[in-house]
């Protein structure tokens, strides 16, 4: 089954804590501090995979955690970083926050977002030592990794796709001009979900072409199959426009279409356009397309069935579609996605790790506290330095 939706729950993984430690050897009895820092925890990473076609991996599985920070240790020895977790997603995948908001969007294949970072480790005794305190005995606790809900919403990337009301040939079109095996009969709603297919021209361009389900009346407002599909028009550059030419007006078809389209808004209502009029086998005489229309580049009469008519439209393709707009790169100094996200602040206090519990500096509240030194690793009993008072946990 086409999945073009999924949500998903990340928790980036914590950082380790900072090693509590002083140097213990043969000719030095009391050396300084020398803990070293915790590692970093681990990212959670989306990645555009070219190679995928839908998010039907997220239908088995839907949480997501990167690895914890490794501690620090005597020495000065660093934790190992948390181990990373690369989620690979198609090329046009979305990202919603919790409220709705678009936080990421995926456009080219190799793009990455960072969903969730990983919380900074803790840092060790020694680098808490000064002229005036010579043996710090806390050290750092890691700092928690982000944690969120999102969703994940996919609009296909093609250069060109077919829309039309149901069987008007759409799958036959596409199976005609590309290399893609969409399954055709003769009945309406053959098409179940988007099918991509690869034009090829003999100087060796490719143009990729979507096959969406065909519309009907009502679909700009959610009535038939139409209304969940039409988010993957809105990338393609040029939209076709497949016409029963045996099944009354053809004009009158694109009128239907063309509402359905301008109802939904997103700019399908400016799109270029061409008209394809398919199963003229069927007629006596050529149709006849009378519309006027600015956005309309050419009209092509055709038949799938027969096949007269395929070939020119095809090459022709290659001379209508739109230029593709300027990829971004790294000599533009931009990102090849794009990425709406605030940066999350800091959390208001930090909680060091003691030879008799924990200490906590900066301002606390108390919900968020009690959290975190459970995350920590506090357990009953445990001595809690907060200000001036030593508070025991509960």
């Amino acid at each position: 089954m086409f999945s073009d939706r999924a949500r998903i729950q990340v928790q980036a993984g914590r950082g380790g804590d900072g090693a509590l430690s002083f140097r213990r050897e043969k000719y030095v009895p009391k050396g300084g501090p020398d803990g070293g820092d915790g590692g970093r925890g681990g990212h959670v990473v989306l990645v555009a995979d070219p190679d995928l076609r839908d998010l039907s991996r997220f239908r088995r599985e839907r949480r997501f955690r990167g690895g914890r920070g490794g501690h620090g240790g005597g020495s000065g020895k660093h934790g190992a970083d948390g181990e990373r977790v690369e989620l690979p997603v198609p090329v046009g995948t979305q990202v919603f926050d919790a409220d709705g908001n678009l936080i990421i969007d995926l456009a080219h294949a190799g793009a990455r977002a960072v969903l969730g970072r990983g919380g900074q480790g803790g840092r060790g005794n020694r680098r808490f030592a000064t002229p005036t305190r010579q043996t710090p005995r806390f050290a750092e606790v890691g700092g928690p990794g982000e944690e969120a809900e999102f969703e994940l919403r996919l609009k296909l990337l093609a250069d060109a796709a077919l829309v039309g009301l149901p069987n008007a040939g759409k799958s036959s079109l596409l199976t005609r001009i590309s290399k893609a095996k969409p399954k055709v009969a003769d009945y309406p709603f053959t098409t179940l979900e988007p099918v991509l297919g690869t034009v090829d021209a003999p100087d060796g361009r490719q143009l990729v072409v979507a096959d969406v389900p065909g519309l009907i009346e009502g679909a700009s407002e959610g009535v038939g199959l139409g209304h969940e599909f039409l988010a993957h028009l809105e990338r393609a550059r040029l939209l076709v426009h497949a016409i029963d030419a045996a099944a009354g007006d053809p004009a009158e078809h694109f009128r239907t279409i063309d509402h359905e389209l301008a109802e939904y808004g997103a700019g399908l209502e400016t799109r270029p356009q061409v008209v394809v009029l398919n199963k003229i086998d069927l007629l006596a005489e050529e149709p006849k397309f009378e519309l006027a229309d600015e956005r309309i580049r050419r009209v092509f009469a055709l038949s799938c069935a027969t096949g007269a008519g395929v070939e020119e439209f095809r090459r022709a393709l290659f001379e209508l579609v739109p230029e593709a707009e300027k990829r971004p790169s790294e000599d533009d100094g931009l990102a090849d996605f794009l990425v709406y996200r605030p940066t999350p602040s800091a959390r208001p206090f930090k909680i060091l790790r003691t030879d008799r519990g924990f200490r906590v500096t900066g301002r606390v509240e108390g919900e968020e506290l009690e959290e975190a030194l459970r995350a920590a690793g506090a357990k009953v009993g445990d001595e809690v330095q907060v200000g001036d008072e030593t508070l025991e946990f509960r």
